[in-house]
């Protein structure tokens, strides 16, 4: 596959592995990312056998850019990932997700977990977590950006006229220098800025899912990470019902995928394994 449909939206997506793999791993970018994050990720999970899709997601796909922010609530951007797995003939899936990636597979957590095998989200808490640590914590003085993004107009300006500036924080904040102008240059595209920043405006609109999540699940945080603190990071266990697993990386920044992408990997790959030997859950 490179490419899929969901509604009126064509969305660019990479394709590893054998398509006669008996498992899927389905790989979730972030913000200010692109499928680009995975590229370091992926050889090790198609050596291990596994069939591997990495989307450009909503906003991102320059054919899959709506205006309206209502097109971006959690439910919908849930829903292009059913139709990515519908689209390639895979009926239930392991789920990688990194930071707003990690939102999303939340969200096919709570509501679609019966085409899940297991869920892993890199960064991003469980949005409960999230809340509680905001009203409780420091989290709210650390997501300060979120709110900012609300206003109209002005944060697209800041990715086309205040690059330099950008790429200085984005490289600030750990990530690896090579990444920082591919992700820049994605978000100069027509249209590319205002999806992006989309996702953020959309969340008053999104459902607020109460059911406790019962798939296998594996939450990895970073110690280092400039914009998630660990009041979340410890809370998310809250929110699991299902069989947990909690990893914490030492000196790790927000962007594992691509600065630790080896140890991404073999997590993933042990978590998969370990559900796997445990068998059936009820």
């Amino acid at each position: 596959m490179e490419q899929f449909t969901n509604d009126v939206f064509t969305f660019d997506v990479t394709d590893a592995g054998s398509s006669t793999s008996d498992e899927t791993i389905v790989l979730l970018h972030g913000f200010p990312e692109s499928r680009l994050s995975w590229q370091l990720v992926t050889p090790y999970l198609v050596k291990a056998g596994y069939r591997v899709l990495a989307p450009d997601q909503r906003g991102y796909s320059p054919g899959a850019r709506p205006k309206a922010r209502r097109a971006y609530t959690l439910d919908k951007l849930a829903g292009d990932i059913i139709a990515l797995a519908d689209a390639a003939g895979v009926d239930r899936f392991h789920v990688v997700g990194h930071d707003w990636g990690g939102g999303v597979a939340w969200e096919l957590a709570t509501n679609h977990g019966d085409r899940l095998r297991t869920m892993t989200s890199l960064a991003t808490p469980h949005p409960q977590a999230m809340v509680k640590a905001a009203l409780t914590g420091t989290q709210g003085l650390k997501s300060w950006y979120m709110f900012l993004f609300q206003l109209p107009g002005l944060p697209e300006l800041g990715f086309t006229r205040m690059k330099g500036r950008m790429r200085k924080q984005l490289t600030a904040s750990g990530l690896p220098e090579e990444y920082v102008d591919e992700y820049l240059e994605l978000l100069s595209q027509p249209g590319a800025a205002r999806g992006a920043l989309n996702w953020y405006r959309a969340l008053p609109f999104s459902p607020r899912g109460g059911e406790p999540v019962l798939v296998p699940t594996m939450y990895i945080y970073g110690t280092a990470d400039f914009a998630l603190g660990r009041k979340a990071a410890d809370l998310t266990a809250d929110y699991v019902k299902g069989p947990y697993r909690y990893e914490i990386l030492e000196g790790v920044s927000h962007w594992m995928p691509e600065e630790v992408p080896q140890v991404v990997a073999e997590l993933v790959l042990d978590h998969i394994k370990s559900v796997r030997d445990a068998g059936p859950t009820e």
